[in-house]
């Protein structure tokens, strides 16, 4: 923001501000609900009061025809925690591998402590070079006495939110969705944390057709917007792949009249971008990289509706649902949701949003 410029003199939907909210810290879930399809569902549609409902009865509000698009990636334990030269700790959190042969980008913490040529030890024989630096202040990280699967089996932990404060017992297991299957996220597409083998198939016995896409959540997903003017946040890339199927169920879907539901931000974004890329605005088969930032205002093109959890004040997810549903609805409906106790963030509960 130039010296010249105030929050006030930015257009209310580009300020950092209008996507605030005051959530008491018990509201925050630490652990995900005792069966993933019990946690509670807000339902959001346009000129109506929201809807309070048990995530088990999402078929409710779908209809035949509908297709559910859903992200099959799969978290890696990509977290770990290594030793400085000095002896202090340091944090590691590996985001995508690079076209370099065994280089991976990553966060690395405490940022101003860990310098390029650092090497960070993880056992006697095991470490990790900083072999890099981006621009947006990521680095670049090498394994040294071991490769990166085995790192991840040996010494890595699944990459839990900061706000979950202890570790539930079961966290590997349910912090990755029933249909993940493609390895490569630092974090949980936390949408799909709900649904059960039981709940797809009886959606499917409705009708709802069921396909998926890939995402692999890093930074551009999680990463916090620190600009007064949301249009000056730059977004980490992602990779994500449409496959020739899931292309086919989603115009097939719209050709009949159906409505396209996104499971989670990640597929959003990559169905959005899809269609950005293509001469038609179809979602057409291919592996991308995407930097997309969805914010009001904002033309989908694919989706009608949208399945999410409850996101942070400031994150780019939380002006994502904004864009969708809009503005003032979302954050009504998230007042009612604290009101009514429900609970937030990725082991939290969901809303279902209709454009």
């Amino acid at each position: 923001m130039s010296s010249a410029e105030t929050p006030e003199s930015i257009p209310v939907d580009f300020r950092l501000e209008s996507y605030d909210y005051e959530l008491p810290p018990s509201l925050i879930a630490q652990r995900p609900a005792d069966r993933r399809d019990r946690s509670k569902l807000l339902v959001v549609r346009p000129d109506e009061q929201p809807e309070h409902a048990i995530f088990a009865e999402l078929g409710e509000y779908l209809r035949p025809g509908d297709v559910l698009v859903a992200n099959d990636t799969r978290v890696l334990k990509a977290r770990f925690h290594p030793k400085r030269r000095g002896g202090g700790r340091a944090q590691v959190l590996l985001l995508h591998p690079t076209d370099e042969a065994g280089v991976w980008e990553a966060l690395v913490r405490p940022g101003q402590r860990v310098r390029v040529g650092d090497r960070l030890r993880l056992g006697d024989e095991a470490g990790i070079d900083v072999v890099g630096r981006t621009d947006l202040g990521t680095r670049f990280v090498r394994f040294d006495g071991i490769d990166a699967a085995a790192a991840m089996e040996r010494y890595g932990h699944v990459p839990l939110p900061p706000y979950i404060k202890n570790e539930p017992p079961d966290a590997e297991e349910r912090y990755q969705t029933v249909y993940a299957r493609e390895r490569g996220s630092a974090a949980a597409p936390t949408a799909g944390l709900h649904f059960t083998p039981e709940l797809i198939d009886s959606l499917q016995a409705r009708g709802v057709e069921w396909t998926t896409i890939t995402l692999h959540v890093g930074a551009g997903t999680f990463a916090p917007v620190r600009a007064d003017d949301i249009r000056n946040h730059r977004m980490h890339a992602e990779r994500y792949v449409v496959g020739v199927e899931a292309a086919r169920a989603i115009e097939s879907a719209r050709s009949r009249g159906g409505r396209v539901v996104a499971v989670g931000t990640t597929a959003v974004r990559a169905l959005e971008d899809a269609a950005l890329s293509s001469r038609s605005g179809a979602v057409t088969p291919g592996e991308r990289w995407t930097r997309i930032f969805i914010h009001p205002p904002f033309e989908f093109r694919v989706a009608d509706a949208l399945i999410t959890n409850f996101h942070l004040p400031h994150s780019s997810l939380l002006m994502l649902a904004c864009a969708f549903a809009g503005r003032d609805r979302v954050l009504d409906a998230y007042a009612d949701a604290i009101r009514l106790d429900y609970r937030f963030y990725s082991f939290g509960d969901a809303t279902l949003l209709f454009r």
